[in-house]
């Protein structure tokens, strides 16, 4: 009988077209742990798309290949085939239009006639034949790729890789290590398993940059000498550490720090739940000159800066495409909330790690009101 690597091994060289997934707003991990496998499985021959649902690439992770690859949606996952019977009426031209939403498509016979009778449908298969999730405890984490392709995930196996105690075990093959400290360290030792020479440069620094994440530098109190030595062994296979180091934390523009100025001067906390929260206005990003992509690098110094902060809330103002005000939310939690449950009234996407959402209609002191009491009220309901 074939132990669980072996079982990934064989799925992994019978497939063609695998799909690496994982849920927006992840820290980092399971994008270095993607781009990984991405990496590993090109050299295997393998055709890959890494997908997260809306994802953007966050500036300090372009100094990885393939960063930019990690598309927002899944697109073309079948072909729906029109055949025609031309055995008694072949075909002279062909040619087409769309109107109202509509498509028209014009067959003009050299001779005889074409009918209904001569029509056929079909649907080919879908185009990835394994799919593989990396930190995602249940497949409703990943957003819109999961809720408008619920079939695809039924139909093609799925190789569920994680490190929580969260994680639902949904897949056909679940790799799920509680001592691992990062998807990547599961990655590293299910590719030294399976594969010989696997590790190069760039794949041991998308590893080492997973693991760096996940460990917030090292710093985590449940850190174990063995994912030390994975660390020290992927520096030795070719990891760039001083790489890592420069583009995840020493690249803090001076317009992202004076945002940063402005959220911590607004810095509120209520300490009985463990929530801090901030809100910011439109005139602050304007002073600052940032954006709001330079809020995730500073939910992040709050989580790992911050023990006694269990929940992070950031409200910001923006606008609609049609100049339309409104309020954007990030909330981040520890292990002990799920992010997404603690807003669910406001109908945020995510996970269980951190949520966004959008409020309309109301002011930024009405939205800071209304997301503190739905935070305060989903926690009063904990058994």
């Amino acid at each position: 009988m074939l132990n669980q690597d072996e079982q990934i091994q064989k799925m992994l060289m019978a497939s063609q077209y695998v799909l690496v997934v994982f849920a927006p707003g992840d820290s980092g991990d399971a994008l270095a742990s993607a781009i990984a496998l991405k990496l590993w499985l090109e050299k295997q021959h393998k055709q890959v798309n890494l997908v997260a649902s809306g994802f953007t690439a966050p500036k300090n992770f372009k100094f990885l290949p393939a960063a930019l690859d990690v598309k927002p949606e899944l697109s073309h996952l079948q072909k729906f085939i029109i055949k025609v019977d031309v055995s008694k009426a072949p075909i002279d031209s062909l040619s087409y239009d769309v109107k109202d939403n509509w498509l028209s498509i014009y067959l003009t016979p050299k001779n005889g006639i074409i009918t209904k009778h001569e029509l056929r449908t079909a649907q080919s298969t879908f185009k990835y034949d394994l799919i593989i999730t990396i930190n995602t405890p249940d497949l409703a984490s990943l957003g819109d790729v999961f809720q408008n392709n619920s079939d695809l995930f039924y139909r093609v196996p799925v190789i569920n890789v994680d490190y929580q105690p969260s994680n639902e075990r949904y897949g056909q093959i679940n790799l799920i290590d509680l001592t691992a400290t990062a998807s990547a360290e599961i990655v590293y030792r299910l590719l030294k398993n399976i594969g010989e020479n696997f590790l190069d440069a760039p794949i041991a620094t998308a590893l080492l940059t997973g693991m760096i994440i996940a460990t917030k530098s090292f710093k985590n109190a449940h850190l174990s000498p063995h994912t030390l030595q994975l660390a020290s062994d992927l520096v030795a296979s070719g990891a760039d550490r001083e790489k890592i180091i420069q583009h995840l934390y020493r690249t803090r523009s001076v317009s992202a720090l004076k945002l940063w100025g402005h959220a911590l001067t607004h810095l509120q906390t209520d300490p009985k739940i463990g929530l801090v929260w901030t809100s910011l206005t439109q005139d602050d990003f304007a002073r600052s000159g940032a954006s709001a992509e330079d809020l995730l690098g500073l939910v992040e110094e709050l989580i790992g800066n911050s023990p006694e902060a269990k929940i992070i809330l950031v409200l910001y103002e923006t606008e609609t495409s049609a100049g339309k005000k409104q309020i954007r939310g990030l909330v981040s939690a520890d292990k002990n909330y799920d992010a997404s449950l603690l807003v669910r009234p406001l109908h945020p996407e995510g996970n269980k790690k951190q949520a966004d959402f959008t409020i309309a209609d109301k002011t930024l002191k009405e939205a800071e009101e209304l997301s503190i009491k739905t935070i305060s009220d989903c926690i009063a309901l904990r058994p």
